[in-house]
């Protein structure tokens, strides 16, 4: 029996303007990394690029961490493989939930046999220190989770409490850096961060596909003292170091390709400046933030607490928000985010990350959200192109 084969037309994806929580914009010249010739992954050129990526991840991070690799996977990887690696079966870990990626850690912990002491916080607010204090002090948990950047929420959380909550019992302190790694510093010696995980698709502009991980020595010391193995093998920070280490044992082949976007979107943010790249964030957050205001609009975060690189916009009343989020995508060809979990129908999710963070993306949005509102019966208060655009006259003046 012979099966015909289907008739596929040639892949043709449109060009987005990618403006929602990820992925964000990635430059050409990345884009055209990918498309330089395979090697293999024991080849001594790959092996350069695996070095030139770890020193690279190091400046990003702002750690002098030797355990500092690009786990295979997505930014969720990253995040199992820091778990993982860190806890015993029945390990309590204070898990602080403040967003949807709180709820994920708690869940993570759960299906690998550790124990999850939860801290339920207001979504859209900093985490409650003094709900934190509390439960570190009731539990035996020697390891503190806690999101620097919730996606889900537009909130960017101060780690120097975290850390000094989990200096009460000499704790590890575990950080959630997916959407503010490349953008916010994350400065993990300087914040006495043990163990953070981020992703390539934020930030770092690099498509999908990689986690970046670092760990202190510190948590390197807690991995090897196990009195079991870790529950993962492809996540076992152990087998990992020895492919990412001098010894260059083969664990698993590493995807080529998306090593090479990594290695040049990483050689983009070391041209820039971490300085500058932060600068440039919170520009264009502030635009945003003027524009949307003057149309009458409001933020979901307090000023303090906000995000630059994903701002959360609260939809007005009586306007339906997926109606508006198709009418940017449809008519403008733009992305953008809607809400999570108790923000569901009620918000809008703009990400102005790595390559995505410009003046003309924050003008162009700000102008297409006008028309879609308004198509949608809502009278817009003032112009939020005037409003972001006076705001960068006046920083260049």
């Amino acid at each position: 029996m012979t099966v015909d084969a289907p008739v596929i037309a040639h892949l043709d994806p449109p060009r987005r303007t990618l403006l929602g929580p990820g992925p964000s914009p990635v430059d050409d010249r990345v884009l055209r990394a990918m498309s330089a010739p395979l090697v293999g992954h024991l080849d001594p050129v790959f092996i350069r690029t695996m070095d030139e990526i770890q020193e690279m991840l190091r400046y990003v991070f702002e750690t002098n961490n030797r355990l500092t690799i690009p786990v295979s996977g997505t930014g969720s990887a990253g995040m199992e493989a820091t778990i993982a690696n860190l806890i015993e079966p029945e390990e309590e870990v204070v898990v602080c939930i403040h967003g949807y990626f709180g709820e994920r850690m708690s869940d993570m912990v759960s299906r690998l046999g550790g124990r999850p002491v939860r801290v339920e916080c207001d979504w859209g607010a900093p985490i409650d220190l003094d709900k934190t204090r509390e439960a570190w002090r009731k539990s035996n948990a020697r390891i503190l989770f806690g999101v620097h950047a919730e996606t889900s929420t537009g909130v960017l959380q101060d780690l120097r409490p975290l850390r000094e909550i989990a200096d009460e019992r000499d704790g590890l302190l575990l950080v959630d850096a997916v959407t503010s790694l490349g953008a916010h510093s994350v400065g993990a010696d300087r914040n006495g961060v043990d163990a953070c995980y981020s992703g390539t698709q934020k930030a770092l502009s690099c498509p999908p596909g990689l986690s970046p991980v670092t760990f202190s020595e510190r948590a390197v010391e807690k991995i090897r003292a196990r009195r079991t193995p870790c529950s993962s093998w492809y996540l076992d920070v152990g087998l990992l170091l020895n492919y990412w280490g001098s010894d260059r044992v083969y664990h698993h082949t590493a995807p080529i390709s998306m090593n090479y976007a990594l290695h040049e979107a990483l050689r983009v943010i070391l041209e820039e400046g971490l300085e500058a790249r932060a600068d440039r964030h919170q520009r264009n957050h502030r635009a945003l933030v003027a524009g949307v205001e003057a149309m009458g609009l409001a933020m979901q975060v307090a000023p303090e607490s906000r995000l630059w690189t994903l701002n959360t916009v609260r939809a007005p009343e009586n306007i339906d928000e997926a109606k508006v989020r198709k009418r940017l995508l449809e008519e403008f060809n733009i992305e953008v985010g809607g809400g999570l979990g108790v923000f569901k129908g009620k918000l809008w999710r703009i990400g102005l990350m790595g390559a995505g963070s410009t003046e003309n993306n924050v003008l162009l949005l700000l102008a297409a959200l006008e028309k879609a509102l308004a198509d949608e019966g809502f009278k817009v208060k003032d112009s939020g192109v005037s409003a972001a655009a006076a705001l960068y006259s006046n920083e260049k003046s």
